[in-house]
């Protein structure tokens, strides 16, 4: 796949290192003793950032103009189709940690039974230090038949006390625990990261050594979610969501 090329070379050298490592049994041991009581990263360090880029590639989340992914399921008899779509459109930022950064806007147009459900504008941007991707907010439309009804879920980082999360980490390291978005009372996504190589079919086809998480929040404390993203491609399963296409506009 050509948008693995512009993957960088170093970082997958460091992941495959850093499987052989986790498979060692000491040290998977050692990650689950440490897991209980630890809480979740909210401190990223940004000053360590050399600059922030708008498009790139993590090896498990693309911000590439054009690269589209469709996921579907049912879930309750309702048919979900979620459509993610990298835009050749970018935001500008700005936080006291971060000073100001472009970043990338990803498009989610989710449908149920055929009608337009939501719809959200995301903002993300890659670390140049370590290929993390982070998250510095949303802009939500909730719709129904067809007029929009809320703006739920909507933040923005340096506004209202709200803070950039990490959406995907640059390192990958079984166990960890970080934010995905800190936006006081308004959205505090949570990720888990549970097994780097784990083997998904999907629709569209299958996929090896993916990475999957369990996402929670502290607003909703019985919610929780496990997603799969596959090297090269990005988000491939999302509870009921199985990838159906990859599309390149």
């Amino acid at each position: 796949m050509k948008i693995l090329e512009n993957i960088k070379q170093p970082f997958w050298m460091g992941l495959v290192v850093l499987t052989a490592m986790l498979t060692m049994p000491g040290i998977v041991l050692s990650a689950s003793k440490q897991k209980q009581n630890r809480g979740f990263t909210d401190s990223f360090m940004f000053d360590e950032c050399t600059g922030f880029s708008s498009t790139g590639c993590n090896p498990f989340f693309i911000l590439e103009p054009g690269h589209q992914l469709v996921l579907e399921g049912t879930e309750d008899n309702e048919e979900i189709k979620l459509i993610i779509t990298v835009l050749d459109e970018t935001q500008d930022i700005t936080t006291n940690e971060t000073g100001l950064v472009t970043t990338r806007i990803v498009e989610e147009r989710e449908s149920i039974d055929g009608e337009l459900f939501e719809v959200s504008r995301n903002f993300f941007a890659i670390c140049n230090r370590d290929n993390s991707v982070f998250y510095f907010g949303e802009d939500v439309d909730f719709y129904e038949d067809g007029v929009i009804v809320s703006h739920d879920g909507s933040w923005r980082a340096g506004v209202d006390g709200a803070r950039a999360g990490i959406i995907m980490p640059g390192t990958i390291l079984l166990g960890s625990r970080y934010f995905q978005e800190v936006a006081p009372d308004v959205a505090m996504d949570r990720a888990e990261i549970l097994s780097i190589n784990q083997v998904v079919k999907t629709p569209a086809e299958e996929f090896k050594n993916c990475l999957k998480t369990k996402e929670t929040t502290p607003l909703e404390p019985n919610a929780k979610e496990f997603k799969f993203y596959a090297p090269g491609v990005g988000l491939i399963k999302d509870g009921v969501l199985l990838l159906t296409e990859i599309n390149h506009l």
